[in-house]
């Protein structure tokens, strides 16, 4: 079986101490905003699209930008982590692959207002820490929900 891998950014956006998700019907499983990276994007534009979107408000991403800069290079604002996930598994083959930048940031309110097309502003549930544990989720989405809420955090002192 042929493998193909695309490029994709997520973002765990914070307010308040609490993390975004919504429950993807398709997937059966609870996801924060994130999508492809589109052609001409870089992973840290395409996840502030992706939460404009999804969310309808502006995210402040906690991604540092690098060091690197000449006349012909520059450092991009990192991911908080690069992921490979395995979207497509037939017979234990793995057919389909997602390679995310994973992003946290932090959004002024819990008023969302999404694009038309997307999951309705009342599918959206904020989880807190103790949320993220006890609810019945992927592990990396709760570990990185958590994680999240606890980066943006001390970043906001």
């Amino acid at each position: 079986m042929e493998r193909t891998r695309h490029f994709v950014a997520t973002v765990y956006v914070v307010h308040e101490g609490a993390t975004a998700l919504h429950h993807h019907p398709t997937l059966d499983m609870w996801l924060p905003p994130g999508g492809h990276i589109d052609r001409g994007e870089t992973p840290h534009e395409a996840a502030i699209r992706e939460v404009r979107e999804e969310l309808g408000v502006a995210v402040d991403l906690n991604a540092e930008p690098g060091d690197i800069e000449s006349a012909t290079a520059r450092s991009l604002p990192r991911a908080e982590h690069l992921l490979i996930e395995d979207i497509d598994v037939c017979d234990g083959e793995v057919g389909h692959q997602h390679v995310d930048h994973v992003y946290y940031g932090s959004i002024p309110s819990r008023d969302l207002d999404p694009g038309p097309d997307e999951v309705p502003a009342d599918d959206w549930e904020w989880f807190d820490p103790s949320d993220l544990r006890e609810a019945d989720l992927a592990a990396d989405v709760a570990e990185l929900g958590r994680e999240a809420i606890a980066t943006v955090g001390r970043s906001d002192r």
